[in-house]
């Protein structure tokens, strides 16, 4: 499914004061810098949040957390004098997505309200608050980043001739590629599926249980387990087809077959609050014979010979016989979906296409894998079923960046030394000029910025 479950205790764990040196502080304004104002608890939620997204420090993480929120007060502070505006719709989008998390997570606004001791609407005005001050935060730091000058090549020059060779940057080994793709028949495998669902629904009407059912045959391992029940949760999580035949249903009545890039669904709701709902369901993904694989394969591998003995052009038996929309009009050459690049390292190629080609040289074609294609990139999921072969058109082999070949690269490398240096430089000076108090709690801190140790 599309929506993303995290452990309701690291959630809960966000908001406690843990560490020994805090234990007994209920709160207390820990930084003072102009006239905004720094609590203990803001800084002990952020680094629950981190501690629970798994990330890790070696310095001391409360330390590390109060020094990037002493930086973004003074961007903050910048950007209401240079009268920025928020960014309405990506507070509004970013509000909206915290609070069906925590809604998700409690189960519902009352448990939401109940956790926090605070009505829906208060909490909606503190959060959007902060949302608001991040994207005036981030818009400052941006115009800032924004001011230094276009790297010339008599910049990256100097950066190359100042920089230790073992410094520059590595150029991993990059590959060009065409490939001819050729799908198993996914009418067919779509029609079976329906079949077995509209017999599982026939089963249900006529008495078993959703719950039975969809744990001996749904393939959504996370449910299947608890009878299919998804839990209560927002609709804005899930895929608008699911959320919208859920909440057109009345609480025990049955879907029809729902179509969404997971496969194929019947839905059971449980229960309904406002946009929220609870509902089991049964998903079920199309499946594909050996006789398609063989007979793609079989294609495949025709297409294959007469590439080599010159009876077509790759490129030509790409535009008249490759399935793949995204390909086959340039002759089958693949692009990243991220970049646009029609390089690609190693760790950006499927698993399976690479296996295909690492032990080829150039011009030489694979012989016909099963891969996956870009058809669900964008919407986060890993693609379709599709049967391919690939040809090397150019290896690039893993390098020192140098001036002559990889500029693009190195500029860009240069272009973010310039912005870094820029932001460091009007920290430095914002803070000289403006009123700072940090509480003695953190005077034992090593800031890696020398600015805030001086003003301990």
């Amino acid at each position: 499914m599309k929506h993303i479950f995290l452990s309701a205790a690291a959630l809960l764990a966000c908001f406690t004061l843990s560490a020994q040196k805090y234990k007994g502080i209920v709160d207390k304004t820990v930084a003072v810098v102009g006239g905004e104002t720094l609590l203990l608890s803001d800084v002990e939620a952020e680094v629950q949040q981190m501690r629970a997204s798994g990330v890790n420090s070696d310095r001391d993480m409360r330390c590390e957390v109060l020094e990037n929120m002493l930086d973004a007060k003074i961007f903050l502070m910048q950007a209401r004098i240079d009268s920025l505006t928020v960014n309405n719709d990506m507070v509004q989008g970013n509000l909206t997505q915290r609070l069906d998390w925590f809604r998700t997570q409690l189960g519902g606004d009352e448990e939401v309200e109940k956790y926090f001791g605070k009505p829906l609407y208060k909490l909606r005005q503190e959060w959007q608050k902060t949302l608001e001050e991040q994207s005036l935060t981030e818009q400052e730091r941006m115009e800032i980043a924004g001011k230094t000058a276009e790297v010339t090549p008599y910049d990256v020059k100097q950066y190359m001739d100042a920089t230790d060779p073992e410094d520059l940057p590595v150029v991993p080994v990059k590959y060009q590629l065409r490939q001819i793709c050729i799908y198993p028949n996914r009418e067919q495998a779509a029609l079976a599926v329906k079949e077995k669902l509209l017999s599982l629904r026939e089963r249900i009407m006529n008495g078993e249980k959703f719950s039975t059912l969809a744990r001996i045959y749904s393939e959504d391992p996370g449910s299947a387990r608890r009878g299919g029940e998804l839990g209560l949760a927002s609709k804005s999580i899930f895929w608008p087809a699911f959320s919208d035949a859920a909440m057109a249903l009345r609480p025990g009545t049955i879907s029809q077959i729902v179509e969404t890039p997971d496969g194929f669904h019947i839905i059971e709701v449980i229960e309904k609050k406002g946009d929220m709902f609870n509902a089991r369901h049964i998903l079920i993904k199309p499946q594909y014979t050996a006789e398609d694989r063989e007979k793609a394969f079989h294609r495949l591998d025709s297409l294959r010979s007469k590439i080599q003995e010159g009876e077509i052009s790759f490129e030509m038996a790409a535009r008249f016989f490759s399935e793949d929309p995204a390909t086959r009009t340039n002759g089958g050459q693949m692009a990243d979906p991220a970049t646009g690049s029609s390089y690609f390292e190693i760790d950006q190629l499927k698993p399976a296409d690479y296996a295909a080609i690492k032990d080829l040289k150039v011009g030489e074609i694979s012989e016909p894998v099963e891969s996956l294609d870009n058809e669900g990139y964008l919407q986060g999921r890993s693609g379709n079923l599709v049967y391919k072969i690939i040809r090397i058109d150019k290896i690039v082999p893993a390098h020192t960046a140098t001036f002559e070949h990889d500029y693009t690269q190195i500029q860009e490398k240069v272009q973010q030394i310039k912005q870094q240096e820029a932001v460091d430089a009007f920290l430095e000076k914002k803070v000289k000029d403006t009123y700072i108090i940090i509480d003695p709690l953190f005077h034992d801190c090593e800031f890696s910025r020398a600015i805030w140790n001086a003003r301990k």
